[in-house]
């Protein structure tokens, strides 16, 4: 596990569906610290969801941002947008133990989750889960974690 209160540069995205959920984990993340890139909407009429997921996945890989947390009313659409870089790799989650090993097993760069599927306090618990966990195979590019993830974005 990292440092749970070092601050990191996160983007969040939603779509219509999803905006109340946004703007209060926004809220919260930047009260814990974090660096919050909104990426939008910035209203509650419709939106596709692939516009911002598409957004979202370019600023995570070219680094503007270290995670990346994409929401809608599913978490299913954004997250299928969201993973059609190959730089980011993106899990839909709906509890932390997921969140954690999307992390240290995936390295996971963004979380996906449904607001019409969990609540707000489920969406603190995933993130603080997602945030706080560091990847296993970070200080062993040999290892199996990191073969199987560099396989995702080369799949030859």
């Amino acid at each position: 596990m990292n440092h749970y209160g070092a601050p990191m540069r996160i983007a969040i995205a939603s779509d219509h569906a999803a905006i109340a959920m946004k703007a209060e984990l926004r809220e919260w993340l930047v009260e814990l610290g974090h660096e919050v890139a909104d990426l939008g909407p910035d209203s509650a009429d419709s939106v596709d969801y692939p516009d911002f997921g598409y957004l979202l996945a370019s600023v995570v890989a070219e680094g503007t941002a270290e995670r990346g947390v994409a929401l809608c009313g599913s978490g299913i659409g954004i997250s299928i947008a969201v993973n059609r870089n190959p730089a980011v790799r993106c899990a839909l989650v709906s509890e932390p133990l997921s969140a954690a090993l999307a992390r240290e097993h995936n390295d996971a760069n963004v979380i996906a989750m449904g607001a019409r599927v969990i609540g707000i306090e489920l969406a603190k618990a995933n993130l603080t889960a997602f945030l706080g966990t560091d990847f296993a195979g970070a200080n062993d590019p040999s290892s199996r974690h990191q073969r199987r993830v560099d396989k995702l974005s080369n799949p030859a």
